[in-house]
This record gives C-alpha cells, structure tokens and sequence, in this order.
C-alpha cells in the first residue's frame, strides 16, 4: 500500500484571502457558472445562495479534513459527495422552514449545490490533503468570495432591471427598468462586465509594477 504524503499549509491571512481575490471561484476560475447565472436576478437570492454555499463548503471540507486518513481513496468522489449531499439537505430543509417565498425563488439551484464543482473541487483538491485549521480556513475564504461574486451581480441585475436593491426603490419612478438585466442573458452581459473591470485593474497593476521596477533599474 503505497503512501502518499502531502505538504500542510500554514494557516495564514493569504490562506484566507486567496479564495476572495486570487482564486475566486467566479471572476478567476469561472467555477459554478450555474447558480451564478441563474439566481443572481435579485440581491436577496444572491445572499442566500452565497450563504446556503458557504455554509456547505465549512462543513463538508471539516468532515473531508477530520476524515481524509479514514476514507480509501477507491471511494474517495462518492464518500465526499455523500458528505456534500449531507449539509446540502440540512440547508434545503433551513430555506424551506425560514421562507417558502425564497426557497421557491432558488429552486432546484439548492439542490444542484451537491453538484457544484467549488464544493466538490475545495473537497478534492484541498480539504482531504490539509489539516482541519487550513480546510476550514480556505473554505471560508472561498466561499466569502463565491458569495461576495454572486452578490456583485445580484445587485446590479437588481439595481438595473428593477430600479431596487433588497426590494427598496433606489432611482425615480421615472426610471425605465432595463428587464434584460433580470432574465438570463443579463448574467451573461453583468458577468462579462465585472470580469473586464478585474481585468482592466490587474493590467493597470501589472503595468504600474513594470513602470516602478524599470525606475528602479534606471536609477541604480
């Protein structure tokens, strides 16, 4: 039987921090497209969403971590989607029980979180190699980020295809709501905005560090 060793990460800040900017499952790695298109016509169901994912990434990725040396890797997929479809159903039951108004809003999207390729993914590729501190930590830290996207989109397909935010006007009644923003091509339109803005502001980056390190090199 061989061994196989990983590497533990220290927990640090960047254990954190990299699933909201870095790695962002959304607006980096284009991970859970699914639910990001299709629940984010409100500012309300993005929250939810966001949560209801985050909720399950901290506790399927603490169970894979607690007990990542007692699973056989032959069944490895099928015992973390098990763990997965465990706190997937706790949730789906929590929405039904707080609001019918809302569950019925996400649908059968709650649902398809056991299939979403950031939980699964975070299972796989991390929680079952880390220790439970850094699961824990990177699976907060991906899953802030996952909602923080979703309610970037949420809110302006909200703002502009109704006029409110959480159901508060914001503009005029005068204002002609843009309804493209909540039907399914405004994802796709909202999304490919906040990806040119990310990308506009990493070569702005990028640009402004060559700048400094070839005044550095002239001035030496």
């Amino acid at each position: 039987m061989t061994t196989v060793l990983h590497k533990q990460e220290q927990v640090t800040l960047d254990t954190f921090l990299r699933g909201i900017w870095e790695e962002n499952p959304v607006f980096v790695m284009l991970l859970g497209m699914c639910p990001v298109l299709a629940v984010t016509n409100s500012t309300l169901n993005a929250i939810a969403m966001g949560l209801a994912t985050l909720f399950v990434l901290v506790a399927s990725g603490t169970l894979v971590s607690l007990l990542r040396k007692m699973i056989p890797r032959e069944v490895r997929i099928a015992t973390y989607i098990i763990i997965i479809a465990t706190f997937v159903t706790m949730v789906d039951y929590t929405i039904q029980a707080i609001s019918l108004d809302l569950y019925n809003s996400l649908g059968a999207f709650i649902q398809l979180i056991v299939v979403n390729c950031v939980i699964l993914g975070r299972a796989e590729a991390y929680a079952s190699r880390q220790r439970v501190g850094a699961a824990v930590v990177n699976a907060l830290g991906m899953g802030v980020g996952f909602t923080l996207a979703l309610l970037c989109l949420g809110t302006v397909r909200e703002l502009l295809g109704a006029g409110t935010i959480l159901g508060y006007p914001i503009f005029s009644p005068n204002f002609e709501p843009w309804v493209v923003m909540i039907l399914p091509p405004g994802g796709f339109f909202v999304l490919g905005g906040w990806l040119l803005l990310f990308e506009w502001i990493k070569q702005r980056r990028e640009r402004r560090t060559l700048q400094a390190q070839g005044a550095t090199a002239h001035g030496s």
